[in-house]
C-alpha cells in the first residue's frame, strides 16, 4: 500500500508521545488577536482533557499550533480529538468573521516521539516557539503557550535541562509566518 502523497498518513497505531502541528487553510491568520488565540487555545486544553491526551507543551497562533502530549491507550482518538478541535474553532472563526462554510483548517501532522532525546527536543521547541516567530523575547512572556506553565511547574534542574536543548535542527514543519500580536 502506497501513500497518498497529497496529504500527511495518520498512522495512529501506539501509544506514547506525538508532536502534532496543525495549520490554517492558505496559513490565514484566522485566529489573529488576543481573544481568539485565547478561545483557540482554551478549546484545545479544554478537548486535550476530554479525550485524555496529557498537554506537555503547547504553543498557539493566528495561523498555527503545535503541541506535544502523551496519547491514552488509544491513540487513534487523535483524529476525533483534532477534528472535534477543527470544527468548533472553524464555526466560530467563520461566525466571528461573517462567513459561514469557509474552510478554516488544511491538515494536521503528528509524528510518535520514539527517543527521549527527540522528545525533549521537541518539547523545547513547541515552548520556545514563540521566540523561533520572533513574537517575543522569553518564552515565557506568550500567553497562549505552555513556556509560563511549565516554567512555574518543572522541577528546577529538568526546565532548565530543556529550556537549554539545541532546536536548530529538529524537524519540524514550520513554515508559517506569524506577525506579532499585542501581547
Amino acid at each position: 500500500m502506497r501513500d497518498w502523497p497529497h496529504s500527511p498518513v495518520h498512522r495512529l497505531t501506539q501509544a506514547g508521545a506525538y508532536i502534532v502541528t496543525a495549520g490554517t487553510y492558505l496559513k490565514l491568520p484566522v485566529f489573529r488577536g488576543p481573544h481568539r488565540q485565547e478561545y483557540l487555545c482554551d478549546l484545545l486544553l479544554e478537548l486535550a482533557e476530554k479525550y485524555h491526551w496529557d498537554l506537555q507543551a503547547w504553543a498557539v497562533f493566528a495561523n498555527h499550533y503545535h503541541f506535544v502530549a502523551l496519547s491514552p491507550p488509544e491513540a487513534a482518538s487523535l483524529r476525533r480529538m483534532t477534528q472535534h478541535l477543527h470544527s468548533v474553532a472553524s464555526i466560530q472563526a467563520n461566525r466571528w468573521d461573517g462567513s459561514p462554510g469557509r474552510k478554516v483548517w488544511f491538515q494536521y501532522r503528528e509524528t510518535l516521539l520514539t527517543f527521549p532525546q527527540s522528545y525533549f527536543a521537541r518539547l523545547s521547541y513547541v515552548h520556545r516557539n514563540a521566540v523561533h516567530h520572533r513574537i517575543v523575547r522569553e518564552p515565557s512572556l506568550y500567553p497562549w503557550c505552555s513556556a509560563g506553565w511549565f516554567q512555574r511547574r518543572a522541577p528546577t534542574s529538568f526546565y532548565k535541562r530543556i529550556m537549554a536543548m539545541e532546536i536548530d535542527k529538529v524537524n519540524v514543519e514550520d513554515d508559517f509566518e506569524v506577525q506579532p500580536e499585542e501581547v
